[in-house]
């Protein structure tokens, strides 16, 4: 079964791609979620008249991606996790917390777009890399490292005067 793809699909093409898939996965997936329609003498008409808009808008988030992917490379996150023998962390860093520190960090990802085979569990270095668009990735590197001293000490300064307080 011959489609157009009405947006981008990451296993399949980007918007305007004419592709060609197997007619359950058109018939029952693709076409009813509007993600394409059929490759028609009328819609492929439609198609090359909408082309010049569709490559503009291509390019647009493709150049977006891309700045946002210097950024993210350039980027070293540092993950503070309680630590315990051998490096070995009290439960894990996954991608959730990723997520949660780039946007400290000021850099908004789905948390879904990070690939994590699975979650760390030893302190050190990581290389993660994100996926940002159609064919667009960034790799950050993740620092996983104990809480500093001097704010374990702080917080326990103020456990205590609370403590004395009551």
């Amino acid at each position: 079964m011959e489609l157009i793809l009405k947006k981008t699909v990451d296993t399949l093409g980007e918007e305007g791609d004419l592709v060609k898939v197997k007619a359950g996965y058109g018939r029952n997936y693709l076409v009813p979620q509007g993600l394409a329609v059929p490759a028609t003498s009328g819609n492929m008409a439609i198609l090359k008249m909408q082309r010049t808009a569709i490559e503009a808008r291509k390019s647009e988030i493709r150049r977006k991606a891309e700045k946002v992917a210097a950024k993210i490379s350039a980027t070293t996150l540092v993950i503070e996790q309680m630590v315990g023998e051998e490096d070995r962390l009290f439960g894990s860093v996954t991608n959730a917390d990723i997520a949660k520190g780039l946007a400290d960090l000021g850099i908004e990802v789905e948390r879904k777009k990070i690939l994590l085979a699975e979650p760390i569990k030893t302190a050190g270095e990581f290389t993660i890399t994100i996926k940002i668009a159609y064919q667009v990735t960034a790799e950050i590197k993740v620092q996983v490292v104990p809480p500093s001293a001097d704010k374990g000490k702080a917080e326990s300064d103020v456990k205590t005067e609370k403590t004395a307080a009551e």
